[in-house]
């Protein structure tokens, strides 16, 4: 089995060459990073590939990817659920979650490059997706799932996605900040967004079965700062032998054998935000033995049948590999990203006042 050990201040820059140059090789010219070859794309997967792309020192195209968010958004601040060869494939609906995410990368380039010019130039856009998510906000600071294209809001929530919209909203108030423009309703509405994760199960898959099989479900909560310290190992162990497999990674789902690797990656993450060094250092060293000669990974691989599947290389994928890879050697000034809850000083004081509200 290939193993890779990855640890601070060790990041192997030839090793990782041909993954960064995996993803650069996708993008198309208009700037858009498909999941492969001739494959779709959909915002949040663009995305992780394009920080994956800033990591790895691919300025510019990073940058081009970013524009195409720009360039692309609709009026009323969103993107499509898919897009394929510069036409929309799948146009049902607008899911809160991938717009919100052009908060974590935009803010994610700014940490890596100090391009205070780049966040002027992506403030608008920051600003219209975020306008459209807290438009979908509950009652009880729930986010709902997407905009329906045709029946409009569909009033139910997932937390992988809720947690996800609050280290976006993280990051559109950090951003924010830099700029000096004017966001107190982004921090009341990601207090209120952590409470309903943390203290209203009830507003989650409520018309659909549970997603609790899911990993993400499990261990998102803890990769974006809605659970911390303590509370977050002991989140962690509590279901780590129904979701982790020795010597292969996480599993997507508790019922099925397959181990994935974007799941395993945002799982090293986690667990270095739990203060889970070791366990994160050993997890990201068993994934290795699905790369490819091109440096790209495949989605996963069914231990019962020790079989790669689907025979798929995702951008997406080797985005989450580079953005686990940084997060543990601490290679780039964003590496904390995933890592911690780092809201600007005058923002934390403002939480510490929505809190107290709140309770």
């Amino acid at each position: 089995m290939t193993q890779l050990y990855v640890s601070l201040g060790l990041f192997p820059e030839e090793y990782f060459r041909s993954t960064v140059n995996y993803i650069s090789a996708t993008q198309h010219q208009d700037g858009s990073i498909p999941w492969f070859e001739s494959g779709p794309m959909d915002p949040w997967d663009h995305i992780e590939a394009a920080m994956g792309l800033t990591i790895g020192n691919r300025l510019d195209e990073a940058k081009q990817a970013y524009y195409w968010l720009r360039d692309n958004q609709l009026p009323n601040g969103t993107w499509l659920a898919a897009y394929k060869d510069g036409k929309v494939e799948d146009g049902t609906r607008a899911e809160s979650n991938f717009v919100a995410y052009v908060a974590t990368g935009v803010w994610h380039y700014y940490l890596v490059t100090e391009d205070q010019d780049f966040l002027e130039t992506m403030w608008q856009t920051v600003q219209a997706a975020m306008t459209f998510v807290l438009r979908l906000q509950g009652e009880e600071g729930q986010i709902y799932w997407c905009e329906d294209t045709r029946l409009g809001i569909r009033k139910d929530s997932l937390v992988t996605g809720c947690s996800s919209i609050y280290k976006s909203l993280e990051c559109a108030l950090n951003i924010a900040a830099i700029l000096g423009r004017e966001a107190s309703s982004w921090a009341l509405a990601r207090t209120r967004l952590r409470r309903a994760l943390t203290h209203h199960p009830e507003c989650f898959d409520r018309t659909w079965d549970s997603k609790s099989r899911f990993a993400m479900d499990w261990f998102y909560p803890v990769l974006t700062s809605v659970i911390k310290g303590n509370a977050a190992r002991l989140h962690l162990g509590s279901r780590w032998q129904e979701f982790v497999r020795t010597g292969a990674g996480c599993v997507c789902v508790t019922d099925e054998p397959w181990v994935t690797v974007a799941e395993s990656c945002e799982l090293t993450m986690a667990l270095l935000a739990a203060g889970e060094y070791q366990k994160a250092v050993q997890l990201f060293s068993w994934l290795h033995q699905f790369r490819d000669t091109d440096g790209s990974y495949w989605t996963g691989y069914v231990y019962r049948d020790e079989a790669i599947w689907p025979l798929e290389k995702p951008t997406w994928t080797a985005g989450a590999v580079l953005l686990a890879a940084d997060a543990l050697s601490n290679k780039t000034s964003g590496a904390h990203l995933f890592r911690d809850d780092r809201l600007l000083p005058g923002l934390r004081e403002a939480e510490v006042i929505h809190s107290s509200a709140q309770d």
